[in-house]
């Protein structure tokens, strides 16, 4: 069985933590349907020491964090030469949020604060000509809503990467870096609920740089081609053939 291994780079808020789960249990709860195809194991990268060793036929989801790729911290920057060998070795990839700008980063690019601030909230994505051939993103519509809350981005793509999605706020949205390694700003495990709490920590510090926090709850939907894109490529990990 191939194993799905959930690399945790930070913790959600406490009181996400407790009404939600932490990042790895909303992985987990959107992968549920894939779950009985897959071994799915965590490697927690700031506490678990040495990044494990890899098979062909392994799979990494890399969360998001509080953390910032920029700030260079050890254990993060321990995961690079581990994700250049197992992009090498055609391991497959789905970096998300912290882990898109650190595969970016580890892969060539640039990842640092966004010059215009924040990103947060339900925001609609656009997939390029690339994208829109893309064996992952390739099925989704041409424009589609995700839950999005960052404060770094990627500021330059590898040399190498394919764009495959954007918006007005960031080019690069959605990179893809080989066959099967792919990475996505936007949160695909999150639920509405979840982006609620968020915005709801960040109520105060969006309200004092000019932003409508209320506005930003209110516009919170539902973002099932977003979360369909997590369990798309767990079925491509597992060898699960979609019709249709």
């Amino acid at each position: 069985m191939p194993r799905l291994l959930i690399v945790k780079t930070g913790d959600a808020f406490a009181d996400v933590v407790r009404e939600h789960g932490d990042f790895e249990a909303l992985f987990r709860d959107q992968l549920a349907p894939v779950c009985d195809d897959l071994a799915l194991d965590v490697y927690d990268a700031r506490h678990d020491g040495t990044p494990p060793a890899l098979n062909a036929d392994d799979g990494l989801v890399i969360t998001g964090s509080h953390a910032m790729v920029s700030d260079a911290e050890p254990w993060s920057e321990d995961l690079k030469p581990w994700l250049r060998q197992a992009l090498a070795d055609d391991v497959a990839m789905l970096g998300v949020c912290y882990g898109h700008q650190l595969m970016a980063s580890a892969f060539g690019g640039e990842s640092g604060y966004h010059p215009a601030g924040r990103e947060t909230g339900t925001q609609r994505v656009r997939l390029t000509e690339a994208g829109r051939h893309d064996a992952l993103l390739g099925t989704l519509p041409a424009a589609f809503p995700t839950q999005l809350t960052h404060a770094q981005s990627v500021l330059t793509a590898p040399p190498s990467a394919e764009v495959l999605a954007e918006n007005d706020h960031d080019p690069f949205q959605a990179l893809r870096y080989g066959p099967r390694q792919w990475s996505v700003q936007f949160h695909p495990e999150f639920t509405p609920a979840v982006m609620r709490a968020y915005l709801a920590h960040q109520y105060a510090g969006l309200a004092e740089h000019g932003r409508d926090p209320e506005a930003l709850l209110a516009a919170v939907t539902p973002t099932p081609q977003a979360s369909e894109l997590l369990r798309r490529f767990a079925r491509g990990l597992a060898g699960i053939h979609e019709h249709g």
